[in-house]
């Protein structure tokens, strides 16, 4: 079972590492260095789904030159602040790419594959969209 923790490290810094050592800076102010917890989580859901896109479109033999991913999402403005809709923005280049292809790609990493997404879907509304360059 995955595990993380997460050490206090001053004021409203932390360190979270997770269950292979790797590990990121968070924070609760923006005035100091490090990610804040609910950013983290529209990058956790870009990578997440951007690693299915990955391998389908190599799956799909038709490898990509680059990706980006941009993840925006709207909160309440109330606490604590959920999150009530999220947006996933992909640009993709590569040879050979089709429409047809990134759209299933993008469909089957969110919809089926991303743990993340499968998380956060259902409490929030997630959309998807992608442009090849």
């Amino acid at each position: 079972m995955p595990t993380s923790t997460i050490r206090w490290v001053q004021g409203k810094q932390f360190v979270g590492t997770d269950s292979h050592g790797q590990s990121i800076v968070l924070t609760g102010d923006d005035a100091h260095g490090g990610i804040r917890p609910s950013q983290a989580l529209l990058i956790a859901l870009g990578s997440c789904s951007s690693v299915d896109v990955v391998e389908i479109l190599h799956k799909k033999r038709m490898p990509l030159r680059s990706l980006e991913i941009i993840v925006s999402g709207e909160q309440d403005e109330e606490p604590p602040w959920a999150y009530r809709t999220l947006h996933i923005h992909y640009r993709l280049s590569g040879d050979n790419l089709t429409e047809t292809a990134v759209a299933q790609a993008v469909r089957l990493a969110e919809e089926r594959y991303c743990s993340v997404a499968a998380t956060v879907r259902g409490v929030a509304e997630i959309t998807t969209d992608f442009e090849i360059i």
